[in-house]
């Protein structure tokens, strides 16, 4: 049983040690669209969609053969939030331009088919996304920095391309002003070029 666990145990590191020895490092420009929606705790302030933009370098580390990998990037996000309120009668409505760093960590699952892998590779990723607030211009009551959750899905395409569409929705609050929070939600579409 003694020699059973030490052969185990060095084929298992054994395997540790041979896969980063072949993992696949790749990295490329990111750009892409995204469409927020600030939700609040209560009915004072109304949210509709808004379009910014989003940017950046992206890098991806892949374990060979079994599809697995994780990407992380560091992007420039301008994410806009229109709130109006309805007072006496009167609509009163304010734009912010809201400029981010955003630093997005993803688990990433390739499905690899044998035939069409060298053309279209799907995928499916999910992780974290860490924001930190650029500039002066934020929602009342607004957080220096928030984080948020993703779950996306997207195809690799001849094996460099990669379009992707992810919906983030905050775990932490981004604004909180006189007892009533906001969190970020947000669909973004991108696409990476990676060398």
């Amino acid at each position: 049983m003694k020699m059973f666990k030490k052969v185990l145990a060095m084929t298992l590191m054994a395997v540790a040690l041979a896969i980063p020895a072949s993992a696949q490092f790749r990295w490329g420009p990111k750009v892409g669209l995204d469409v927020s929606n600030m939700h609040f705790s209560k009915d004072v302030f109304d949210s509709s969609n808004q379009t910014g933009f989003t940017g950046g370098i992206m890098a991806e580390f892949q374990v060979p053969i079994i599809g697995l990998c994780f990407d992380g990037s560091v992007m420039y996000a301008r994410r806009n939030a229109e709130l109006s309120s309805t007072e006496n009668g009167r609509t009163y409505s304010e734009t912010f331009k809201r400029d981010y760093i955003d630093i997005p960590i993803n688990l990433k699952y390739k499905f690899n088919f044998p035939v069409i892998s060298r053309i279209v590779v799907p995928y499916l990723t999910t992780g974290p996304n860490f924001s930190f607030l650029m500039g002066k211009n934020r929602v009342e009551g607004g957080k220096r920095s928030t984080v948020a959750w993703s779950f996306g899905l997207g195809a690799e395409l001849i094996s460099h391309l990669q379009i992707g569409a992810s919906y983030n929705f905050g775990i932490t609050k981004a604004s909180d002003a006189d007892g009533v929070y906001g969190k970020d939600r947000y669909w973004a579409v991108t696409a990476a070029w990676l060398f």
